[in-house]
């Protein structure tokens, strides 16, 4: 049998194929960016096809220079919303992105109406546009004929690896796994199956919704690449960051820096109830186990670099904001504050915009840059913080994603969060997440001790910056934010 694990990254700007041998070597990568779409204010989408054909593109290119694998991993976007055609396999509306908040009204009507206990008590999660079930609705009630087609089993609803999977096995799976589950706002987290009471209060009909399994177990196989491939391996984005960490004991801790930034704490199989905003959220389930999250989501990291790039041309590619930093590293009291599709956590303020504040007669482009990549470390601190506030004891920080590649951006963090960042000698911990757990199906792996004894650093950022300095830094911070917040 061959060594070697297939890993679908798909994410919010991209979709990515990257095959792993058992040493956690990367052996072919191929990646390929997306369209994102802006229809109006606050509204974010995808085209499902696109999502598709990208995907399968990578797959196919990614296998031409690799060769065979033992199986596929699926890692993806979470809490982004498609809704297909059972027999065509079609979308009848664009996927509409976990960024999206054209359904803040309608939780601002549930929460005045005191539903936001029941959510709460149900799922781990707080009310907000950011999950699948609301998405759901808007589409059901928005497309001609869509809720009549639900009810009688013609549509199907899933996140993002629910529609690759049923692709790639050509219509023959529906499924899903329960970290992807466990985002919708649907799903009960503490029985482990679909909640009658919020399907019913959403009118989504039971009919749509996909199978839900553990992260590591047999969702199908795909014979659309030659031969046929298992694939037996799922778990939403940041869950599989959490995995590909090696985050196995409670109180363990990871961040995310992709178009947004995740920070997990693995609390073990108890779910703690956050009094500070935090997400409870399924981390990962094997054998049936349930192992429990506390989750911080801010909305806007490495998109705020994009934004630099694509809406501002004041770079023409992220890697320039390092040299840029290192030479200008003080952003001389300017502060960007990235909610151009609302706060996530601990605010949770779905109508708050971004802002650019203490902007002077002599503010640079430069000062833009810096202000631009430590609000992604202030936007940390906020979440570290919660969580110690909901008693969690932080030692160290494992970090991944784009954005920390950039040694500027992780000595930040350390300096402003004032504690120490590990970052791993494989940075593509989402995807290698996902190889674990299929590679723990299939037998490549033989257990989460044999992952975690392999895990290796490679650079400890430690703190540099005296806590006076940080914080100052941090105090102008929250000042930035209360000017564009709604709530309170």
């Amino acid at each position: 049998m061959s060594e070697q694990i297939l890993a679908i990254d798909q994410g919010t700007t991209s979709s990515r194929a990257i095959v792993f041998r058992d040493d956690f070597e990367i052996l072919g990568l191929e990646q390929h960016e997306f369209t994102q779409f802006f229809p109006q204010d606050g509204w974010v989408e995808h085209d499902p096809e696109e999502i598709w054909d990208s995907t399968a593109k990578v797959v196919e290119a990614v296998l031409a220079t690799t060769g065979s694998v033992a199986a596929i991993g699926i890692t993806n976007q979470r809490e982004t919303t498609v809704v297909w055609d059972r027999t065509t396999g079609e979308a009848i509306y664009p996927a509409i992105v976990w960024q999206d908040r054209r359904t803040a009204e309608y939780c601002d009507q549930l929460r005045n109406e005191g539903f936001e206990s029941t959510v709460t008590a149900k799922t781990g999660l707080l009310l907000d546009p950011y999950f699948s079930s609301t998405k759901v609705k808007w589409i059901l009630d928005h497309v001609e004929g869509a809720r009549d087609r639900a009810r009688k089993g013609d549509l199907l609803f899933g996140t993002v690896d629910c529609f690759l999977l049923w692709r790639l096995t050509e219509g023959a799976a529906h499924k899903t796994d329960a970290t992807n589950a466990s985002r919708t706002m649907l799903f009960n987290i503490h029985e482990q199956t679909w909640d009658s009471e919020l399907l019913s209060r959403f009118d989504i009909p039971l009919e749509m919704m996909p199978e839900v399994h553990d992260c590591s177990a047999e969702f199908g196989s795909t014979s659309l690449f030659g031969d046929e491939i298992p694939i037996t391996g799922i778990a939403g984005d940041q869950q599989a960051a959490l995995l590909g960490q090696c985050c196995f004991s409670p109180g363990m801790l990871k961040s995310t820096y992709g178009t947004g930034c995740f920070a997990i704490v693995n609390t073990g199989a108890d779910p703690v109830s956050s009094g500070n905003k935090l997400l409870t959220t399924v981390a990962y389930r094997l054998a049936g186990k349930v192992t429990y999250g506390l989750e911080g989501s801010i909305f806007i990291a490495g998109a705020a670099v994009q934004w630099l790039r694509d809406g501002l041309g004041l770079i023409k590619d992220a890697a320039e904001t390092r040299a840029i930093a290192e030479s200008h590293p003080d952003a001389r009291g300017v502060y960007m504050v990235p909610a151009f599709t609302g706060l996530g956590a601990p605010y949770w303020d779905a109508n708050a915009r971004g802002a650019i504040i203490g902007l002077t007669r002599d503010t640079n482009s430069e000062d833009l840059v810096t202000a631009t990549l430590q609000s992604v470390c202030f936007q940390t601190r906020d979440l570290l913080g919660a969580m110690q506030n909901d008693g969690v004891n932080l030692e160290v920080m494992r970090v991944d994603g784009g954005m920390v590649v950039n040694d500027w951006v992780s000595q930040q963090l350390a300096d402003i969060a004032q504690v120490p960042v590990d970052r791993p000698q494989v940075v593509e911990t989402t995807a290698l997440g996902a190889a674990f757990l299929a590679g723990l199906q299939v037998g490549v792996f033989s257990s989460l001790d044999e992952l975690a004894s392999r895990w290796r650093q490679e650079r400890r950022f430690v703190v540099e910056m005296p806590v006076e300095r940080s914080d100052n830094l941090y105090s102008g911070w929250l000042e930035a934010v209360q000017r564009v917040r709604t709530t309170r």
